[in-house]
């Protein structure tokens, strides 16, 4: 074993950020596929080691779904400490071949990794602008955790597609038990179930392109047992207790699909990721403890992950009272990371379609009306985006010319634009 290889051993062993997870493959392995120059994935790298920190001290980390960078910025300016980014909202309006899609893994497999380049890219800007004026009281750089379905594939289509998000950028990553070719949203019908062998190979491949790019990713793994009712196989014997003996018309095993179904599942994929996830059909905390409860038993403290998902009528199922709460009492169950997936998606169309009718039948006092909304969030909360060309870093681009023009400069944007003169405080 050569040195590099002994020292990523030792880092495996005694770093408490590996405490419980299991590798079925060896530091000199990874090494040994690395290459002479290892480059640093610096946003992926301090991104991973934040959200580990945040998940380690805290009760729980809140999150929204992010449709554009402009939704990211916005969150962690209202305090948010991380970003999800939603295979759904990414088929629905955010993908590489520019198509409206349902969440069926249609989009290119690209599309992913490049929304996570423009969040970065995105809070990066405010980060400099902020550095430009001297400001340090937000650290712009909340990690992003992200969708990558059911890889896209097989294992080696997990590998690549990993690694593409971790070279843009991201802290963590969920892959899903579904059958790659059919994956559906979770709370769609006609789910059809991996083998659980199968699935945690791609778990496998996940956790090895990180140690590969060496960045401690965090690794997600989300199954849908709760709710499908149909498997590829019934070659695991995790599965086969569960398994009706009824095949469907397309030679599907069918499943009797349940949370006592997605806690087996669970406890088998728990050693291969950091963080488990039980997609459901309703927000219930019956549920919620039940497979916390299940998976604890054989994995005391396993963090896990909850979908606060818009596809529930959350006023069908609770009272204001208890959705205040709720969240809550899942971080007292290891409920750890809890996010709203679709949230950028809903709040776009609605905000968008709330003032299209108004300034349809109103004019511009439906738009005036909405400004006066934008300001008052400016001098309650801080809102920046009021002052759009600020916002997007016309000052910034300012200061470059002035360093470039030793000073000499008379045609700066900000100097005489409409802001500067409407907008002040």
């Amino acid at each position: 074993m050569n040195e590099k290889a002994r020292q990523l051993k030792k880092n495996w062993d005694e770093n408490p950020r590996w405490r419980g997870v299991v590798r079925t493959y060896s530091a000199e392995e990874v090494v040994k596929l690395q290459g002479t120059i290892q480059l640093d994935h610096t946003l992926a790298r301090i991104g991973a080691a934040k959200l580990w920190d945040y998940l380690s001290k805290e009760p729980f980390i809140r999150a929204l779904g992010a449709e554009t960078g402009c939704q990211a910025v916005q969150q962690v300016q209202a305090g948010l400490k991380a970003i999800y980014v939603s295979g759904w909202q990414v088929a629905a309006d955010m993908n590489d071949s520019l198509e409206t899609y349902p969440d069926l893994s249609l989009y290119p497999v690209t599309s992913v990794p490049h929304l996570i380049r423009r969040i970065n890219k995105a809070l990066m800007r405010q980060d400099q602008i902020d550095c430009m004026q001297g400001q340090s009281a937000i650290d712009w750089f909340a990690p992003i955790v992200a969708d990558a379905e059911a890889g896209f594939g097989g294992p080696l289509n997990t590998f690549e597609l990993i690694k593409a998000m971790i070279e843009e950028g991201v802290s963590a990553v969920h892959l899903e038990d579904q059958l790659s070719s059919l994956k559906k949203c979770g709370h769609m019908g006609g789910k059809v179930l991996e083998p659980a062998s199968i699935f945690i190979h791609k778990l496998i491949a996940a956790r090895f392109a990180a140690d590969i790019l060496d960045v401690p990713t965090l690794i997600i793994a989300r199954t849908d047992a709760e709710g499908a009712k149909l498997i590829r196989s019934d070659s695991d014997p995790v599965d086969k207790g569960y398994i009706t003996g009824n095949r469907s018309p397309e030679g599907y095993f069918e499943i009797r699909g349940g949370i006592p179904f997605a806690i087996e599942r669970a406890k088998a994929f728990a050693p291969y990721a950091d963080l488990i996830w039980c997609e459901t059909q309703t927000p219930s905390l019956e549920e919620a403890r039940a497979f916390a409860e299940g998976v604890h038993q054989a994995f005391p403290g396993k963090w896990l992950a909850y979908n606060c998902s818009p596809s529930f009528n959350w006023k069908k199922h609770m009272d204001e009272n208890k959705m205040r709460s709720f969240q809550e009492e899942l971080g007292k169950m290891g409920y750890k990371f809890q996010f709203i997936t679709l949230a950028g998606f809903h709040t776009l169309n609605a905000s968008m379609f709330d003032l299209a009718s108004q300034y349809a039948s109103e004019g511009m006092s439906a738009y005036g009306r909405f400004q006066e909304s934008e300001f008052q969030l400016e001098r309650e909360r801080g809102f920046k985006a009021i002052k759009h060309q600020q916002f997007v870093g016309a000052s910034y681009f300012d200061e470059i010319m002035t360093v470039l023009s030793e000073g000499q400069i008379s045609t700066k944007s900000m100097e005489g634009s409409t802001e500067s003169a409407q907008f002040t405080s």
